[in-house]
C-alpha cells in the first residue's frame, strides 16, 4: 500500500474510521429517535439515510484505496448523511 502518507493507506484508515464513526452516531440517532417519541416518515427517512451512509462511505473509501476513479462516488455516502441530518431536523422542529 505505499508509506505511511499514501493515498491507499490514507483511504483504508478513512474507511476504517468512519465505519465506526458513522456506526456511533447511528446509535446516538437511535437515542434521539426514542426521546422524539415519534414514527413520522421524517424518522425513518432519517434513518435509512444514516444507515446507508454508514454503508457505503467505507465501502467509497475501500473502492478508491483500489481504484482512484471510485473517487467520484464520495457525494453518495454524503448526501445519504446529509438527508439524514436534514430529516431529523425537520421532524425535531415541526410544529
Amino acid at each position: 500500500m505505499g508509506g505511511y502518507g499514501s493515498f491507499q493507506r490514507r483511504m483504508i484508515r478513512l474507511g476504517h474510521i468512519s465505519f465506526f464513526g458513522l456506526g456511533i452516531l447511528n446509535v446516538l440517532f437511535a437515542f434521539t429517535a426514542a426521546h422524539l417519541n415519534s414514527v413520522s416518515w421524517y424518522i425513518h427517512i432519517a434513518s435509512y439515510g444514516f444507515i446507508s451512509g454508514m454503508v457505503t462511505m467505507p465501502l467509497c473509501c475501500f473502492l478508491t484505496a483500489w481504484r482512484e476513479s471510485f473517487r467520484r462516488l464520495f457525494p453518495v455516502p454524503v448526501v445519504c448523511v446529509l438527508a439524514g441530518i436534514i430529516f431529523l431536523f425537520i421532524e425535531r422542529y415541526r410544529p
